[in-house]
C-alpha cells in the first residue's frame, strides 16, 4: 500500500468509479437525484461499521445462521443503494479484523501466509470499497497481523492519529497508515454533465489503543489525540485541493466538550470547520436511529452533529449508515446546498418477534469467504470439555452470573500460578469478570447461552468473547470499593416505593459491570450512581456499595489486593479507579480465553458455582423493569431469592420481566 510521500506535500489520490452490479435491484432515486439541476448532483455516502468478522450471515456461536447480520447480507443492500444513487461511495469506519471465531481462527489457529488475502479484506475487495479506517480491536492481534491483512486491500487504509512515531505535530507524524486519501470522482450533473470531483478523506481511531493493546503494539506506535489531529488535517486537505472532507471516525458521541485524547470525540470533531460529514463507529449503536422523529442529538436536525451530518451503521453488517448530499458547482467549487442522514438496517423484526431479512445475501461476497467459513465451523465445533450445569447471561445484570464466575475461576488459576514466588504471592487475589453479551444495543439475541453437557470451541468464545490477554493489577481495598462502585454505575437510582422503573441505564454497556469473585457485597438502588457511563465522577457523596467483606470480614480499605484482570480493563479501559499501566503487576501475552480453554481441559466437567457474590439491598413495595433474551424464561427456576414475574415481549424482542426488589 503507498504511503504519503515525505512532508505531506501530496495525499494519495484513488480514481475509481463504481458500475452497478449486474442483477442489483434498482429503487426509486432519492428526492436530491431529482431536484439536482444544472450543475448540481446527488452525493452518496455508504458505510459500514464494526463488521467484528462477521462476513457470513451466520452466528457461529450458537452454531446456525442468521439475517440480522454478516457483510455479506448488507452488501444486498449496498447494490441496491448504489443503483439508486450514480454518485455513490463505500466507506467503513473500523473494527472489521475481529470479534467471531472467524477472525480468531485466521489469526490464531490457521495464520495470514504472506501474500495471502485475509477473508474480510477480500469481501471488501469485492464490493469496491472506496477507504476504510482502523479500530481500536484491528489491533488486538498485532501491528504486524493488521499490517500483513491490510497489505491485499484494493482500496485505501487510513488512520491519523495512530502513528509510527510522533512529530512535532501531526503533519509531522511518521505514518503507521496513510492518514488521508484525496478521491477523484466523475459527479453525474442534473444536466447529464459529468464534473470531478476531488473528496478529501481522514481517518482517526481511539488514541486508548496505545493502552488498551500495549503488550502488542508498545514500540510499534503512538497515538495521537483526534480532536487536535482532525484540526492539522483539515486544513491541509484543503490546501491540496478538497472540494469536500469527509471524516472517517472510530469514535463515539460523547461528552459535547473536548478533552484531551478523548475516546468518543464525535460532537467536538462536528465543531471543525471544513468537515462535510462524518461517519462514525466504535459505540455499536444506529445513528440517527431508524424509529428516530425529526429532532436528534440535542435537539440538533436528525441525523446532524451541531448542524453536519453524521453517521453510525450499528454492529456487525445489522446498519448500512447513509448520507445523501445534494452539492452544487459554482465557481470553479463545489459546495453542499442539502444533506440527509439515516441508518437502513438489513433485517425487520415482526410483530410476531420473527425476523425478514431485508437483503438478500450477495453470492460474489460468499463466496471470496466460503472456504474459511467453513474451516471455522470445524473449529468451533471441536469438543474441548463438559459443564455440569448450564452457563447463560440472560439475567447476569440481576443475579449471579455462571458464565462470569468461572472465567474469574481460570483467570485466578492462571495469575495465582504466574505470581508463585514472587513478592505479590502473599497478597489476597481476587479475580475480575464482566458479562460480554448481555443484550442492550445488540438486540435481543445478544446474549451467552451454553447448555449443560458437551462443551465445545464456540461455547468457550461464546463465553469469552475478546482475545484480550491476561493481566494483574495491585491495588488497596479502598480502590477495590471504588472499582465496584463504577461497576454498579450500570443501575439506574430507584425511588423506593415506586413501581416499574427501569432498572438499567441503557448508555452503560454491560461489559463494564465487574464482579470482583472473592469478594461478597450488596448495592443499594435508592442511591445516585456514584461514577457516569464513562467513568466519570458524578456524586462524589454517593456510595451505593454496601456490606463489602472479604473471606467473611469487612474489608480492610487500607489492605493491598492483586486482581487478575485483562489487558482492556488493567491499561484503564472503562476508567475504572486502581487501575492503569503503573499498577500492573503481571503481564502476560496469553489470551484470557486460552486460560478459559486450559482451565476447562484441566477440570473436565466444570462445576459452575451457584452461590451469589452480590446481592440488591431490599427496597420493599418497588419494583423495576428489566429485558432479556426470548430464550431466557426457560432459566426463571434456577434463579435465587428473586421475585420476578414475565410481563410479554417488547416491541424489540426482549423478554420483558417485572422485578421486585
Amino acid at each position: 500500500m503507498p504511503i504519503i510521500s515525505q512532508g505531506y506535500s501530496n495525499v494519495l489520490c484513488y480514481w475509481r468509479h463504481h458500475p452497478v452490479a449486474k442483477g442489483a435491484k434498482v429503487t426509486t432515486p432519492h428526492p436530491f437525484a431529482a431536484r439536482a439541476t444544472g450543475a448540481q448532483a446527488h452525493l452518496r455516502l455508504i458505510e459500514t461499521t464494526d463488521l467484528h468478522m462477521h462476513v457470513y450471515p451466520y452466528d457461529y456461536y450458537a452454531d446456525r445462521p442468521s439475517d440480522t447480520l454478516g457483510l455479506a447480507r448488507a452488501a444486498g443492500l449496498i447494490q441496491t443503494l448504489r443503483a439508486a444513487a450514480p454518485n455513490a461511495l463505500l466507506f467503513d469506519c473500523g473494527d472489521f479484523l475481529q470479534g467471531s471465531p472467524l477472525g480468531d481462527f485466521i489469526a490464531q489457529e490457521r495464520g495470514l501466509a504472506p501474500g495471502e488475502t485475509h477473508p474480510i479484506i477480500g469481501a471488501m475487495n469485492v464490493l469496491g470499497y472506496d477507504a476504510v479506517t482502523v479500530g481500536n480491536h484491528d489491533f488486538n492481534y498485532g501491528v504486524d497481523f493488521l499490517l500483513a491483512a491490510l497489505a491485499a486491500a484494493r482500496f485505501p487504509c487510513l488512520c491519523a492519529n495512530i502513528v509510527g512515531a510522533r512529530g512535532a505535530g501531526p503533519l509531522g507524524d511518521t505514518p503507521l497508515l496513510p492518514p488521508a486519501v484525496l478521491l477523484q470522482r466523475d459527479l453525474l450533473c442534473g444536466d447529464g454533465q459529468r464534473r470531478p470531483i476531488r473528496l478529501g478523506v481522514l481517518g482517526l481511531a481511539p488514541p486508548q489503543i496505545a493502552d488498551w493493546d500495549r503488550k502488542l503494539v508498545q514500540g510499534r506506535m503512538q497515538t495521537r489525540d483526534m480532536f487536535e489531529t482532525a484540526c492539522a488535517w483539515v486544513p491541509q486537505l484543503k490546501a491540496q485541493g478538497a472540494d469536500l472532507v469527509v471524516v472517517l471516525a472510530h469514535t463515539g458521541i460523547g461528552a459535547d466538550e473536548h478533552v484531551p485524547m478523548q475516546e468518543n470525540a464525535a460532537l467536538p470533531l462536528s465543531r471543525i470547520a471544513g468537515i462535510d460529514a462524518l461517519l462514525l463507529g466504535h459505540s455499536h449503536i444506529a445513528y440517527p436511529a431508524p424509529e428516530a422523529g425529526p429532532e436528534g442529538h440535542g435537539g440538533a436536525r436528525r441525523g446532524h452533529l451541531n448542524g453536519k451530518p453524521a453517521v453510525m451503521a450499528g454492529f456487525g453488517g445489522s446498519h448500512l449508515g447513509l448520507i445523501d448530499l445534494l452539492v452544487q458547482h459554482r465557481d470553479g467549487r463545489w459546495r453542499v446546498l442539502h444533506s440527509e442522514s439515516r441508518s437502513a438496517p438489513v433485517y425487520r423484526r415482526n410483530a410476531d418477534q420473527s425476523v425478514t431479512p431485508l437483503a438478500e445475501p450477495l453470492p460474489e461476497v460468499l463466496a471470496a469467504v466460503r472456504g474459511d467459513h467453513e474451516a471455522t465451523l470445524r473449529y468451533v465445533r471441536r469438543p474441548v470439555g463438559r459443564t455440569a450445569a448450564p452457563m447463560h447471561s440472560y439475567f447476569a445484570l440481576l443475579a449471579n452470573d455462571a458464565g462470569s464466575r468461572i472465567v474469574a475461576e481460570a483467570q485466578r488459576w492462571h495469575v495465582a500460578e504466574a505470581l508463585a514466588g514472587t513478592e505479590h504471592a502473599a497478597l489476597p487475589l481476587l479475580s475480575a469478570a464482566a458479562p460480554f453479551k448481555t443484550g442492550g444495543r445488540a438486540g435481543p439475541d445478544h446474549f451467552t447461552e451454553v447448555p449443560a453437557g458437551d462443551l465445545a470451541m464456540r461455547n468457550i468464545a461464546d463465553l469469552y468473547h475478546f482475545p484480550n490477554t491476561i493481566r494483574a493489577v495491585r491495588m488497596s481495598g479502598a480502590e477495590l470499593a471504588e472499582w465496584l462502585e463504577r461497576s454498579v454505575g450500570v443501575f439506574n437510582q430507584l425511588i423506593p416505593g415506586l413501581q416499574d422503573q427501569a432498572l438499567l441505564d441503557p448508555e452503560f454497556p454491560g461489559y463494564n459491570f465487574d464482579v470482583i469473585d472473592g469478594v461478597h457485597f450488596q448495592i443499594d438502588l435508592s442511591r445516585p450512581a456514584r461514577y457516569g457511563p464513562r467513568g466519570d465522577l458524578r456524586e462524589p457523596a454517593a456510595r451505593r456499595i454496601h456490606r463489602l467483606t472479604h473471606l467473611g470480614r469487612p474489608l480492610d480499605p487500607k489492605a493491598a489486593f492483586i486482581v487478575a484482570t485483562n489487558n482492556y480493563r488493567a491499561g484503564g479501559g472503562g476508567g475504572f479507579p486502581g487501575t492503569g499501566p503503573d499498577r500492573i503487576v503481571l503481564e502476560s501475552p496469553v489470551t484470557n480465553r486460552d486460560i478459559l480453554l486450559r482451565f476447562v481441559a484441566r477440570q473436565g466437567t466444570l462445576q459452575p458455582p451457584c452461590a451469589a457474590a452480590w446481592s440488591f439491598v431490599p427496597m420493599p413495595g418497588t419494583t423495576a423493569l428489566f429485558d432479556s433474551g426470548p430464550n431466557s424464561a426457560r432459566y426463571l427456576p434456577d434463579l435465587q431469592g428473586l421475585r420476578i414475574e414475565p410481563l410479554g415481549t417488547t416491541d424489540a424482542g426482549f423478554a420483558r420481566y417485572r422485578v421486585s426488589l
